[in-house]
């Protein structure tokens, strides 16, 4: 006879989980004590949204579910953002929560929230767990769930009763993933196609990659000469200074890179979705009914058709298409090999850092510098502001499972995913990026990281507003600034005060040194950047833009 609260963790240990991430409390204190004396190391957390997105950024660079147990009410509606995240990201996470007891269910109970209907629209598959002796199916079942077509969150809800029964119940056994394989005719046709082509183009996006997906895709684009777009904050799936890399498909796309897109005859569309941000509000390709002769591949068949009608239609994960097809080579040398290599000029060109602007501070210099000090392997995490242009558009990221950021657009997030990060993968350096309303949406989780001894650096990009909105307020307001403007804390301070280190720069040659101080510091460590709220574009100035609506 064992108690759920041990099913569930046993259930865990057989598939395999390393990590959990949580705020505890006492609606399942059944699963804390199990956990005691288990391998599985429990991460406590400040916030659940911090929990969720640490779980999140666990499913990104691994492709195993990240776990995360939060508390009923309140806090199952806190750990909703890293919910939402993983559901548009299409990244596997398993979040528990802590339920009322079932006789209590339906009388709004203290803290009670139907968790279904909570969940259900922005889960992959959200249950409740109503007979304990059935945990180990439930439980190795969301594992599935959440690995198998269009990954995904699940969410289960655990009544207080269920932890503490015992029962008799059979060894969970860990899940076998599924992987859905390309038709030989579909690779034909596409090796048809290819062949028929004069100016085909491959974007890569989604989740369901792998390292070896990764290289195989990269000996495709070799054989064919192709042209490899990554769509938004997929930037991991393709070494930029290879020399097919034409560029990221997201917010503030290149104009060659969208011109090449919309000139295409053929786009080779793997494992994404092409959703509104890198298609460019469905501008790139025409919805439903695209110019272009589009090769969808996807390992959820209802994404198939879904948006775009592809001229073929290819059900398969990434990794299963990407090994079908790195056989097959052209009968001879691809005509477009000259276009390959402009794209891959333009991109470089693109990516090359402005040198000056507004204020004391210049952060292409900054960026310069990390590149030339940050290891290939370095994992780098940002949640959403301007700020982040400066790594989608600078930042060459080489391999796979170096970044994580949310292609949602959910601020708060690199500070919990760094966490996450250097805890998956202790010995990488991991960088995250911040703007100053970014780090205070999650920044309490700096002393998760100082707790757990995890050194991650935080770059905290401050210019004293929330800059992406003020852009669009003086582009289509100008002058009219409302509720945009923030006052911070000395945020270096604060990382001594949590008991790590901090540094504040307030010109360009003060990021080096504070940057090597940091890293030998060996604690988690904050960079304030002061930046000038001029600054608010790589090329455009707040200036520039309400004066030239």
């Amino acid at each position: 006879m064992k108690t759920g609260g041990q099913l569930i963790v046993e259930a865990l240990e057989a598939n395999g989980v390393e990590h959990m991430y949580c705020v505890p409390g006492e609606s399942y204190l059944a699963v804390l004590d199990a956990l005691h004396d288990s391998p599985i190391q429990s991460i406590v957390c400040r916030q659940e949204g911090g929990a969720a997105m640490m779980a999140d950024c666990a499913g990104r660079l691994t492709g195993k579910p990240g776990i995360c147990f939060v508390t009923r009410g309140p806090g199952a509606t806190n750990a909703s953002a890293g919910i939402h995240i993983a559901r548009q990201d299409s990244i596997p996470l398993i979040m528990f929560i802590g339920q009322v007891a079932s006789h209590a269910r339906e009388r709004e109970a203290f803290q009670e929230v139907d968790y279904r209907a909570f969940f259900g629209p922005i889960a992959k598959w959200a249950t409740e767990i109503d007979d304990a002796a059935r945990i180990p199916e439930i439980v190795t079942r969301a594992f599935s769930v959440a690995t198998s077509g269009r990954p995904g969150p699940v969410v289960i809800s655990l009544p207080e009763d269920m932890l503490t029964s015992e029962v008799e119940a059979p060894a969970a056994l860990p899940f076998r993933p599924v992987e859905t394989q390309p038709g030989e005719a579909e690779l034909a046709e596409l090796e048809k196609l290819l062949g028929a082509a004069s100016r085909p183009i491959a974007i890569l996006g989604g989740s369901r990659w792998n390292e070896k997906a990764v290289a195989d895709f990269q000996k495709i684009a070799e054989n064919w000469s192709l042209p490899v777009g990554v769509s938004f904050r997929r930037q991991m799936l393709f070494d930029h200074l290879h020399p097919n890399y034409a560029g990221d498909v997201g917010i503030g796309i290149n104009p060659k890179l969208a011109a090449r897109i919309k000139e295409a005859d053929l786009v080779l569309l793997v494992g994404g979705r092409f959703g509104e941000m890198p298609s460019s509000d469905y501008t790139l390709m025409k919805s439903p009914y695209p110019d272009q002769t589009l090769v969808h591949v996807h390992p959820d068949s209802s994404e198939l058709g879904r948006v775009y009608r592809p001229t073929v239609a290819i059900n398969a994960s990434p990794a299963a298409f990407a090994a079908a097809f790195a056989a097959r080579k052209p009968a001879g040398n691809p005509a477009w090999a000259d276009a390959t290599a402009q794209a891959h000029a333009d991109y470089l060109a693109w990516s090359t850092t402005p040198k000056s602007g507004p204020g004391a501070v210049q952060m292409g210099p900054i960026m310069d510098y990390l590149e030339s000090v940050l290891p290939e392997d370095a994992i780098l995490t940002n949640g959403a502001g301007n700020y982040a242009t400066w790594v989608h558009r600078f930042h060459r990221f080489r391999r796979y499972a170096t970044q994580g950021a949310p292609t949602s657009g959910s601020m708060g997030y690199g500070t919990p995913a760094a966490v996450a990060a250097k805890a998956t993968f202790p010995g990488r350096a991991v960088v995250a990026f911040a703007g100053d309303g970014c780090f205070m949406m999650n920044g309490q989780e700096f002393a998760t990281a100082v707790q757990y001894d995890l050194p991650i650096i935080v770059i905290v990009v401050n210019n004293g507003i929330y800059g992406t909105i003020r852009m669009h307020q003086e582009r289509e307001y100008p002058g009219r600034v409302e509720a945009t403007d923030l006052r911070n804390p000395d945020f270096a301070a604060l990382a001594r005060a949590y008991g790590g280190h901090g540094e504040t720069v307030e010109t360009t040659d003060a990021f080096a040194p504070a940057f090597e101080r940091a890293r030998a510091s060996g604690k988690p460590a904050i960079i304030e950047i002061r930046l000038d709220p001029e600054a608010i574009t790589p090329t455009r100035t707040l200036t520039d833009i309400r004066e030239k609506r």
